[in-house]
């Protein structure tokens, strides 16, 4: 989809998820999964995450459309026993299989007071927040992973293994909106080295590596046969290890280096698996303290000297664009509409 600059357009929340609906449905999606799927892109878009927005309708419909996922899937939910909740999201995406176990994961942490939840056979093709901050605006601690497709090499490799594979947790908080935080142990999301290469600007230093394993701020050479790097060295690295072992191991998934997509061309989203742990936490406690505690963490760091917290400007621009509406370049919405009448 053109990023081409130009006049810009305001478009209404709920008219954007009216828009992106209809794109899905004509793609064949049930209406269930493409209402999901409109929401979770309009509200990135909403809150200023670009590279999980309106950017990646394309992905999604070249992935649709390749065969390589089943937008009308019907995920199946399956209590593993206790607090353990699997779903197998049938080859289709994996909000939708969320968004079925979410009454039944909040129900057993509530009673058991964690609640552990692993998708496998589904493809995740958005930011994480989203997945995580609505227990936090129930009073539940939330805490997610999920693995890609290897497109990162591990610490002193030579070869991606690895996913983007990023992680993210919410906090509910005594006063405000939860605290959230949302990063991929890369050194940087896929989709920002796409907007990157759109856009005509080189990546920072120490971010990727070309076909022969050498450094390079090229976007192009990382998406033509590069990698991505991990952030931190050995640290973001042992953490993707991490995400891999729950995001794919736990759940029954794919590891990143398992995604072959290779006899669907146009194929994008990567298909792997998701696990996420809720917690109620005050389970056990005569007296609720979590949220306070927060509360007293957030004004500890803020008194430190801190700017800014994980999620803030998405705040900020989330309040804004809701007044305002969400801005597009009038090609950008143009190009919605053709798709969503068919064009």
């Amino acid at each position: 989809m053109s990023g081409s600059t130009g006049s810009i357009s305001r478009i209404p929340y709920d008219d954007l998820v009216a828009l992106l609906t209809g794109i899905f449905r004509r793609a064949g999606a049930s209406p269930a999964v493409a209402g999901i799927l409109a929401a979770n892109c309009a509200g990135c878009e909403r809150d200023g995450a670009k590279s999980h927005g309106v950017f990646r309708i394309p992905g999604y419909l070249s992935s649709i459309v390749s065969g390589w996922v089943d937008p009308a899937a019907e995920p199946a939910l399956e209590v593993a026993g206790g607090a353990f909740l699997r779903v197998d999201a049938m080859n289709g995406f994996a909000q939708p299989a969320l968004e079925l176990a979410k009454p039944a994961l909040m129900e057993r942490a509530r009673e058991q007071g964690v609640a552990l939840l692993a998708i496998r056979n589904s493809h995740h093709f958005s930011a994480l927040w989203p997945d995580v901050e609505p227990f936090a605006d129930e009073g539940l601690l939330a805490l997610s992973m999920v693995n890609s497709f290897a497109c990162t090499v591990p610490f002193d490799g030579h070869a991606a293994v690895l996913g983007t594979n990023p992680i993210a947790f919410a906090a509910p908080r005594g006063e405000g909106a939860p605290l959230v935080a949302d990063m991929a142990t890369s050194a940087m999301a896929n989709g920002d080295v796409q907007i990157a290469l759109r856009e005509g600007r080189q990546l920072p230093p120490d971010h990727g590596v070309d076909a022969h394993g050498r450094p390079t701020r090229d976007p192009a050479a990382v998406l033509d046969g590069g990698a991505l790097l991990p952030f931190g060295g050995y640290k973001g690295s042992t953490i993707s290890m991490m995400i891999e072992l729950f995001g794919a191991a736990l759940t029954g998934g794919k590891f990143s280096f398992e995604v072959d997509w290779s006899a669907y061309p146009g194929a994008q989203t990567p298909h792997t698996g998701q696990m996420l742990i809720v917690i109620s936490p005050d389970f056990g406690r005569l007296n609720g303290s979590f949220g306070r505690r927060v509360d007293d963490f957030v004004e500890q760091l803020r008194l430190s000297g801190v700017s800014r917290l994980p999620g803030d400007r998405r705040l900020v621009t989330r309040r804004r664009t809701m007044i305002e509406g969400i801005p597009l370049p009038e090609a950008q919405l143009e190009n919605l509409r053709r798709l969503a009448n068919g064009g």
